[in-house]
């Protein structure tokens, strides 16, 4: 499904049809997600935002995370969203950030009874993660050996219900919706934490990367940021038995 930007004002300056925005995005709650025909979520809203006060022709298209990501990486003027920030990735892209700024933590079937308190102790487990999705890197540059991938998330939290898996990384307020939503999750402990980010293209243009970094500034700055955020249940949500715990350092 392609959600098209209009222009919205005739006063704006005349933007060429080559300076068209392609974003891409997966279906990952509550940053970005399909609600019927339409997309939502504290992600995407934001960008539309941005994107409609900025009067640039841009589309929005959800896909399987692998492809979006690769879009983004080969193909001028396409941005990934949301995209996790992290160093393997720094100088793969032009960035756009924060959408948001949150936590990973290592989950495990609820009633599992793993005993798992750190990442050192998880590497004798399988994880599993979709893949080329951050968290494979993390993974990987932690040192875990018994990685499973998927073609998304859902079928990796699938096999982690199902006993295939034994923990999965997945961001905080994922796995607070996911919990609402009724499924048998329990923390083990926090992995990593990171910044949520809109990811252009390396050739991206400048000027057009800096008019919508000075556009999200704005609305950070502005309150709306925390607004949005706070309509999909992510302000002050956290786990509270982990409020106070730090990061496992992979």
């Amino acid at each position: 499904m392609k959600v098209l930007g209009i222009l919205l004002s005739l006063a704006a300056a005349p933007v060429a049809a080559a300076d068209t925005v392609y974003f891409t995005t997966e279906d990952y709650p509550p940053y970005n997600f399909r609600a019927g025909n339409d997309i939502k979520g504290a992600g995407y809203d934001q960008l539309i935002v941005m994107m409609e006060e900025l009067k640039i022709p841009y589309s929005v298209e959800m896909m399987p995370w692998a492809r979006a990501i690769a879009l983004a990486q080969t193909e001028p003027m396409h941005c990934v969203f949301t995209t996790a920030h992290i160093p393997e990735r720094d100088t793969l892209f032009k960035w756009v950030e924060p959408l948001a700024v949150g936590r990973n933590l290592m989950v495990a079937r609820k009633g599992s009874g793993l005993d798992v308190k750190n990442t050192d102790e998880a590497k004798s487990y399988t994880v599993g993660t979709q893949r080329n999705d951050y968290t494979q890197t993390l993974l990987e540059n932690a040192g875990f050996e018994k990685i499973d991938l998927a073609t998304d998330l859902k079928l990796t939290l699938k096999k982690l219900e199902s006993g295939r898996l034994d923990l999965m990384p997945i961001d905080e307020q994922h796995y607070v919706q996911l919990v609402k939503d009724g499924e048998p999750l329990e923390v083990k402990f926090v992995f990593t934490e990171q910044k949520f980010s809109i990811a252009c293209n390396s050739t991206f243009p400048d000027d057009l990367l800096a008019r919508m970094q000075d556009a999200l500034d704005t609305i950070i700055a502005d309150g709306r940021q925390a607004e949005i955020l706070g309509n999909y249940g992510l302000l002050g949500s956290n786990v509270s038995a982990l409020a106070s715990t730090p990061a496992s350092n992979p």
